[in-house]
């Protein structure tokens, strides 16, 4: 006899799905240069961020673990390449900028959770569901997720750099199924990225949710995932729970 799907356990990213930056980085990186004396644009650091992060990425992935670097030298390095392709060549003189703004990106204040995070999560918690983070961030998420009043709501938060390996890593996802002792079968994961969030979940068995902004899917991606999977924000998910479990009957 088939029985209802009953989810047990719902794993979220972090950045861009419930919680996002207060203002973009080019202007925050620039306001901490001027505090210093230094004028810079924000539109250059905004660009030179982008580009620096792309190859430092590369180079030293998931914050230069296997490369004996701390998250913070990841950062503090990245800040520093950020601020040269930028035309800021005197490093020396970076380098307070770029503690600093570690700091503060440490800092809840310097985050503010989306709309309608605390209430869908609320409504998650109300009919059962454990929950978790999956998310390719360091160490300071913890300390920004209680500051943010968001913490109490999740089992445990899994962080990249604590897993040794970053989202769509498998194993960053059976690490967390693990920890949470369920089968990927009564699991989803909800995030912003296809092919960190979307992809990564589903290719271990998990179900899974995309969270879409206000730009556009691409259509490939559009055209991938099913419009029942697709939230266009995150009051849509508890309906579509309701939609996966009714639909998915289990033996």
């Amino acid at each position: 006899m088939a029985h209802r799907l009953q989810m047990r356990l719902l794993t979220w990213d972090m950045k861009d799905t419930l919680i996002k930056l207060c203002r973009p980085v080019g202007e925050e990186y620039a306001s901490k240069a001027r505090a210093h004396g230094l004028v810079v644009e924000a539109t250059a650091l905004e660009q030179a961020f982008g580009q620096a992060y792309r190859v430092h990425s590369h180079n030293f992935p998931n914050y230069g673990q296997s490369c004996g670097l701390t998250s913070r030298q990841w950062w503090v390095d990245l800040i520093l390449n950020t601020f040269h392709l930028a035309g800021v060549p005197d490093a020396q003189a970076i380098i307070p900028i770029a503690d600093q703004l570690y700091n503060d990106y440490s800092s809840p204040s310097t985050w503010q959770v989306l709309e309608g995070a605390e209430t869908t999560l609320k409504g998650c918690r109300k009919r059962g569901l454990r929950l978790a983070v999956i998310s390719n961030f360091d160490r300071r998420l913890e300390d920004i997720l209680v500051g943010l009043g968001l913490r109490e709501h999740f089992d445990f938060v899994l962080t990249s750099e604590a897993a040794g390996c970053p989202k769509p890593d498998p194993r960053i996802f059976h690490k967390a199924l693990q920890l949470a002792c369920v089968e990927p079968a009564v699991a989803a994961h909800v995030g912003d990225s296809y092919p960190c969030d979307y992809q990564g979940a589903r290719a271990v068995g998990m179900h899974s949710f995309l969270v879409v902004g206000s730009e556009p899917l691409d259509s490939s991606v559009r055209d991938s995932v099913p419009k029942e999977h697709i939230l266009p924000s995150l009051s849509h998910l508890l309906p579509a729970l309701d939609l996966l479990e009714a639909s998915s009957p289990v033996s």
